[in-house]
């Protein structure tokens, strides 16, 4: 088991060593926070969505062929978030409940992506994306809601507007007619791709700090405890009953460990929540998906 774990680790290393070399040139070279912030907005609104739909107009599963794979990953976020939601029983600040309780449903695109080339290739990619594409929306509602439920009038504008749903969408619709972009445009599609994911990595880095968490412990905990442990669980358990193929299953499972997502500290900012307590949540998160993933994903192979 110990020796499996050491492997999956190794196999990971390269993307957090990514992570790690973004937070060293954030913090002791001249690229500081304004330079990422342009990177990673790049990342987002260009780079990242055409690898999203290369990757799904190009995809060796339809969303028919996805549906048992996108039963189990939806069916894990959505306890997930009612696990998240059982929060606000808990004594906790309100401000900080509201602003946190994403972290613990939200998930790391990039980070995703990344493992997921790293363990199977363009298959696990494809069936990802697909993930993506439906997990994103129903994430970005749920975090919304939490935090102001007054802001559900402008949500689906918000969603329809995303750039990685949009980009995955487009993917699918292309990839359902046979429609495949010219043969020419691959390798530049390809390049992008490859950028996206090591920009993006590097950006999470960058975005690393753990000040505001020491406040309301046990929030803490409980948030961390369901990302990182219980909607695995939940995953996996799902991917078992659901009889999917070990791909299937691995990429469920690597999905429902992933960190949270670096942007789920924008959205607090944006609608008056308690941004620093959020940056610490993304980062503890970040930094607890280093030892999960290699433990779930070592799991895998007894299940």
């Amino acid at each position: 088991m110990l020796r499996l774990m050491s492997h999956n680790a190794l196999l990971l290393f390269p993307d957090f060593a990514l992570i790690a070399l973004g937070f060293a040139l954030s913090q002791w070279t001249s690229l500081k926070r304004d330079v990422w912030g342009g990177v990673e907005r790049l990342v987002y609104y260009v780079l990242f969505p055409v690898l999203l739909f290369s990757t799904s107009s190009r995809g060796y599963y339809t969303l028919a062929g996805a549906s048992s794979v996108l039963l189990a990953g939806i069916g894990a976020l959505l306890c997930g978030i009612a696990l998240a939601y059982a929060a606000f029983w808990l004594r906790a600040d309100k401000r900080c409940t509201a602003s946190g309780v994403q972290c613990a449903f939200r998930f790391n695109s990039y980070i995703a992506l990344a493992v997921a080339d790293r363990l199977g290739g363009a298959q696990a990619v494809s069936l990802v994306a697909v993930l993506i594409a439906f997990g994103v929306p129903l994430c970005n509602a749920a975090a919304v809601w939490a935090l102001a439920r007054h802001a559900q009038r402008g949500l689906l504008r918000e969603l329809l507007r995303n750039p990685l749903i949009v980009a995955t969408a487009a993917g699918l619709v292309a990839h359902s007619l046979g429609l495949r972009p010219p043969e020419l445009v691959l390798p530049v599609l390809d390049r992008i791709g490859n950028a996206s994911i090591a920009m993006g990595l590097m950006t999470v880095g960058a975005g690393l700090q753990l000040r505001g968490i020491r406040r309301e412990w046990r929030l803490t905990v409980w948030l961390m405890a369901v990302r990182h442990a219980l909607i695995p669980l939940i995953a996996w358990g799902l991917a078992l009953w659901l009889r999917l193929t070990p791909l299937e299953a691995m990429v469920v499972v690597m999905f429902a460990a992933m960190p949270t997502a670096s942007s789920a500290y924008v959205l607090a900012a944006r609608m008056g929540g308690d941004g620093p307590y959020v940056a610490g949540l993304v980062s503890l998160s970040t930094l607890l998906g280093a030892v999960s993933l290699p433990v779930f994903l070592s799991l895998m192979h007894f299940g």
